[in-house]
């Protein structure tokens, strides 16, 4: 006879047993995992608009490369099309989506299998009567025997039944299978003549006609292209490049702060016929959504005013240098390359501000330049005057850099007293600024750690670094969704950043999404692969996707290459999250240290491994070496205290259940509030009606 545990592990038979333990094997209470995470995120923005009151679920799809399509099927800009519909979907000011609502799939990944998952298996799960829903997708579209498929990244020309993805599928799921208030659909196909105009026009109406309950917007009308353009800030598709600019809020025509689907509507026609001399007219059917559905929240741009005339202009950039970025009206429009016309289309006209920003130099602007309607007017950035630093303000710059990069809280403090006066010398010294973030995130003295790396973004809009590692404060105190908008913004300029894409590997740990987590891991390894950090995101994401081997290689990856004297700690701008290690209670950070708490983390999750693989031996020896590091850690108690009480019951040793209750009374004495804290109260009953019974 065997026993099973409330998670059901299978126990040893009875007779191996001492008494007390076989009663013991069946009251062991334990969670199916160890998470080793307190999610700490802000709540939702109450001002939002009162006519949506659920969720809101996207699914975005863009397909650029199609490895079994001939060369002149391929495209440019489809996947960063789809980058940039998901940045203003999860913007504050744009889609207001959580980031963990959101399913981003581009390139090799957007498989038809994966499209099916999200849009078939996985928006019909989670989408409620009172939420919206929204499907992008960016890539080819084909008609094969009459029938109109979407093409995902497999597929195979001759074989379109059965590799692509069917639009009287994605019909039957929007129609009857998603309940949703709101439905949005935006499809930008038709690419690049890739099928007859005959079959475009069938396609078009396919798209147009899906159910008429939603607001679909596709790309363009019977028997048109779609068409792409790398004068588009860097390149994109012209629809969408239109759609996301009205997102942003210049289709707000009526000036309240929302973006309805009449509103984007009219903006996105009205912008690609002009900018495609009408080679291209998007579509959609009026008469087939709520009135009411708003598809972006933008309050910045609510005003009483009068609406703007309906034609709009352009201005059109040029730089003397390379390297400069752009922004109108407040918002990045991109880095400009040095001689070659930057087209922004779309404008409203009227007066915008503009400014050219490049590190290191005086900026050019903010200044007005005035749009006029279906003109297009030349603005010449120049960036000449190198930033003047004030030599004292520089010394306690190198001196507060000094301090900083001796690690621990007293050099941590000197540093911010360096800092302080050199960013007081020089109110425009960004990099004071920086550093004052860093120091004061080590210090967890979280308002004036967002307080400078603000200015020094404020000061630097370019300054990527700082993107980067604000991204690390937001985490830290629990904003993930705003940190991967930081991180967003970095990787828009910079893909290869590899400290951006270990910031990206950690806010999919947190937001769960441990698949986007582990390819963002694993790009940051591939650009840095002397970098610690991402190999510690990377192991815990595996771990908690059961891949327990390649997670634990990773762990011991992770300590190979941070075994250093952790005094260096500083120069490695690792970040702690309060929701990873402080359990929701805030340490002065003269008793914790940063490295020590990340060696902490990879040894308890090599200790999960090691415990899910029921080898608690070696599951008690990582998390004993787990807490030298972190003796205050109620995760590796709790697991230690797991690992003790299986191995009684395994060995039927009833000493093994001394140290078991030792550590679940740790659990209670450090954090009684986390729920492996019940647990481990039922335990330690449990261990003590055992011991009397011996």
């Amino acid at each position: 006879m065997s026993f099973t545990s409330p998670t059901g592990d299978v126990m040893l038979p009875t007779r191996y047993l001492l008494p007390a333990l076989a009663s013991l094997a069946l009251a062991l209470a334990q969670p199916p995992q160890q998470q080793r995470d307190l999610k700490l995120e802000k709540v939702e923005d109450p001002t939002l608009p009162a006519k949506l009151s659920g969720h809101s679920y996207a699914v975005v799809v863009g397909i650029s490369q199609y490895p079994n399509l001939p060369a002149d099927k391929q495209l440019q800009f489809a996947e960063r099309d789809a980058q940039s519909i998901y940045t203003i979907l999860i913007s504050p000011e744009g889609g207001n989506f959580k980031a963990e609502n959101v399913k981003l799939l581009t390139g090799a990944q957007a498989t038809l299998a994966a499209m099916k998952s999200r849009i078939d298996t996985w928006l019909p799960s989670v989408a409620q009567d009172d939420d919206r829903v929204l499907i992008y997708f960016a890539g080819h579209g084909f008609m094969y025997r009459g029938k109109g498929y979407l093409a995902p990244s497999d597929f195979k020309l001759d074989q379109a039944g059965t590799t692509g993805y069917p639009m009287d599928e994605l019909g039957a799921v929007i129609g009857s299978r998603i309940h949703a208030k709101w439905k949005i659909l935006l499809t930008d196909a038709c690419h690049s003549g890739a099928i007859s105009p005959e079959d475009t026009q069938t396609l078009n109406q396919t798209l147009s006609t899906l159910n008429a309950s939603l607001f679909s917007l596709t790309a363009s009308r019977d028997r048109e292209q779609s068409f792409e353009s790398p004068d588009l800030q860097g390149g994109h598709g012209v629809f969408t490049y239109y759609v996301v600019k009205g997102l942003e809020g210049e289709a707000d025509y009526s000036h309240d702060g929302k973006v309805t689907a009449d509103e984007l509507s009219e903006y996105v026609h009205t912008q690609v016929r002009d900018a495609t001399k009408g080679q291209q007219n998007p579509t959609s059917d009026r008469g087939s959504f709520d009135a009411n559905m708003w598809l972006s929240f933008v309050p910045s741009a609510a005003a009483p005013a009068t609406p703007p005339a309906p034609q709009f202009g352009s201005l059109i950039f040029t730089a003397n240098t390379d390297g400069v970025e752009v922004f109108v009206d407040n918002k990045s429009i991109g880095v400009v390359p040095k001689g070659k016309p930057f087209a922004v289309p779309g404008l409203a006209p009227g007066q915008h501000t503009v400014k050219g920003v490049k590190m290191g130099y005086e900026p050019d602007g903010p200044r007005q330049e005035t749009v006029y309607p279906g003109t297009d007017s030349a603005v010449t950035i120049k960036i000449l005057i190198p930033r003047h630093r004030d030599k004292a303000a520089t010394d306690a710059l190198d001196k507060g850099i000094e301090y900083y990069q001796k690690g621990g809280a007293a050099n941590y403090k000197k540093a911010a007293e360096q800092l302080e006066k050199a960013f007081q010398l020089d109110p425009t010294y960004s990099q004071a600024a920086y550093y004052l973030g860093l120091t004061y995130s080590a210090l967890f003295d979280e308002d004036k750690g967002q307080q400078y790396y603000k200015k020094a973004i404020e000061i630097d809009p370019d300054y990527l670094e700082a993107h980067a590692n604000y991204a690390g404060m937001l985490l830290d105190i629990g904003d993930v969704d705003e940190a991967i908008r930081q991180v967003n913004i970095v990787l828009q300029r910079q893909p290869d950043h590899g400290v951006a894409l270990t910031m990206l590997a950690q806010a999919y740990r947190l937001k769960e999404l441990y698949r986007q987590s582990i390819d963002a891991a694993r790009k940051a390894i591939r650009l840095t692969p002397k970098d610690a950090e991402p190999h510690l995101w990377l192991g815990d994401s595996l771990r908690l996707t059961g891949e327990l081997a390649d997670a634990q290689s990773e762990y011991q990856q992770y300590l190979a290459l941070s075994n250093f004297d952790s005094h260096l700690a500083g120069q490695l701008n690792y970040y702690v999250l309060g929701s990873l290690f402080g359990m929701g209670k805030k340490h002065h950070a003269g008793t914790r240290d940063i490295w020590k708490e990340l060696r902490s983390l990879a040894l308890f999750g090599l200790c999960d491994c090691q415990y899910l693989q029921k080898q608690y031996d070696l599951a008690i020896g990582y998390c004993q070496k787990s807490l030298t590091y972190n003796s205050k850690d109620p995760f590796a108690h709790y697991a230690l205290g797991l690992s003790f009480m299986h191995k009684a019951v395994d060995t039927g040793n009833i000493a093994d259940l001394g140290p078991a209750l030792v550590h679940f009374q740790e659990v209670l004495a450090i954090n009684p509030d986390m729920d492996e804290a019940k647990l481990a109260q039922q335990n330690i009953l449990t261990i003590q009606n055992a011991l009397q019974r011996h």
